[in-house]
């Protein structure tokens, strides 16, 4: 019998090539036919392991959960962006790549990335999630979110809608 060790960490330098990796599968999975193919190639190419080896040694607070030795998913999260929201923290990304999907891990990283924030003195909490994708939104209402704004973000020259769920203690 063997064991897979599974646990939520803060994110090394080290880890960039992964967590980029993990953005670009996840990403790829969520968002194709939601988000136009020329745009969501400019938005995953802009996320490369530099990128993320820049924003993880700048102190941006990005968790990782690692299943054995292979990341499987990350969030970045931290103080709310948007104003017009009297929330004081926001998971900005939580992703997943798509073969550790449904198997409870978003969760743990939910629970993980909103204990980090409390525990920051950032009690309540929103996340911004696209209308259209369906296993964002069902997965945010089934741990408690209420939706409490809407928006639109532009991508090339589509308008998508996107949902705001919050979390207060």
């Amino acid at each position: 019998m063997s064991t897979t060790l599974i646990e939520v960490r803060p994110a090394k330098a080290a880890d960039a090539a992964a967590v980029a990796s993990t953005h670009d599968e996840a990403w790829r999975s969520a968002y194709q036919g939601i988000i136009p193919g020329a745009e969501l190639e400019k938005l995953i190419n802009r996320r490369g392991p530099q990128w993320w080896d820049s924003a993880i040694r700048k102190g941006s607070r990005v968790s990782v959960l690692v299943f054995g030795d292979k990341i499987a998913g990350y969030a970045n999260y931290g103080r709310n962006r948007a104003r017009s929201l009297h929330f004081d923290g926001e998971i900005y990304e939580l992703y997943l790549r798509p073969e550790f999907q449904g198997l409870g891990f978003g969760r743990r990283l939910f629970a993980a990335a909103r204990r980090d924030l409390m525990q920051s003195g950032l009690k309540s909490m929103v996340v911004w999630a696209l209308s259209d994708n369906d296993p964002a939104t069902e997965f945010y209402r089934a741990l408690g979110g209420r939706m409490v704004a809407r928006s639109s973000e532009r991508f090339g020259p589509k308008s998508l809608d996107k949902v705001a769920f919050a979390w207060t203690n």
